[in-house]
């Protein structure tokens, strides 16, 4: 008896971990009108939505939704809330200094605190916040959020854009709304800094909240990324875009926000109706 009681308890484990890293798709409507913003882009990828008040998920590209790809810059959504929740990062105004290697994107070529690094989405200033945490540090809090697939390969600085650290769009889903209600392994504090880093738009009729993601597949496609919420009458919508382009040129920056506010546009979003 007592064998059996462990052999239940240990499954028990696996399936509430599961179900903490990703939303079930099992009652998805799936929405095919909205492959039109990916096409008219000239790209591929995949939308989800998640209605929190009645659990109700649109979908569109079910294929793609549970297929893992590398976070790219998404993943300073958990980068900040370790570096923060161990003191690497003391608040949202700490500030690291530029290490002086000019680099394309001139935003990130001046000294940044938490919150302008998180905006401008800095590649270098969480790098070193990532050095800081160290390897162990790093790989026990992935494992702890059953993070994708978890692994961070060799180096603690790149491994969520070199493609050894991968996940899905339903596992972000899945993060993004325990970040949303506090439900992460993280103190509230902690939580609460990375939304407010979070939010882009806010006015009488809305408020948007996401981080981009822009990185390469192990092909060479350029993968895209914009995951967060969106609140309207103090509901929460949560919603995950992943663009998948072939194209090297593509300008990934535009079109993933291009296509997110479409949809949710088509989705009856921006109004202060829902």
């Amino acid at each position: 008896m007592k064998k059996n009681i462990v052999l239940f308890s240990h499954t028990a484990v696996i399936l509430l971990l599961i179900s903490f890293s990703s939303c079930s798709v099992n009652r998805a409507k799936i929405d095919n009108s909205l492959g039109k913003y990916f096409e008219e882009n000239k790209v591929e990828g995949c939308f989800t939505l998640l209605n929190n008040s009645d659990g109700k998920v649109t979908v569109f590209n079910m294929a793609l939704d549970t297929v893992r790809f590398t976070p790219a810059s998404t993943f300073k959504i958990v980068n900040a809330l370790i570096g923060l929740e161990i003191g690497k990062i003391t608040d949202e105004k700490m500030v690291i200094k530029w290490d002086g290697v000019k680099r394309e994107e001139e935003s990130w070529n001046t000294d940044l605190s938490m919150e302008e690094a998180f905006k401008v989405s800095s590649v270098p200033y969480f790098q070193e916040v990532a050095r800081r945490i160290g390897k162990d540090t790093m790989q026990h809090w992935i494992d702890s959020l059953h993070y994708g697939n978890m692994n961070t390969g060799e180096h603690v600085d790149s491994f969520w854009i070199n493609n050894s650290l991968q996940i899905s769009p339903d596992e972000q889903l899945g993060l993004v709304k325990r970040l949303y209600f506090d439900q992460l392994p993280f103190q509230k504090r902690t939580q609460q800094i990375v939304r407010d880093a979070m939010k882009q738009e806010e006015n009488t009729l809305y408020s948007l909240s996401y981080k981009t993601g822009w990185s390469q597949d192990k092909q060479l496609n350029s993968i895209g990324w914009i995951v967060g919420w969106i609140e309207e009458n103090k509901h929460p919508y949560f919603f995950v875009t992943l663009v998948k382009s072939h194209e090297p040129n593509v300008d990934m920056k535009k079109i993933r926000l291009q296509i997110t506010k479409g949809i949710l546009k088509q989705l009856g979003f921006f109004e202060g109706r829902k």
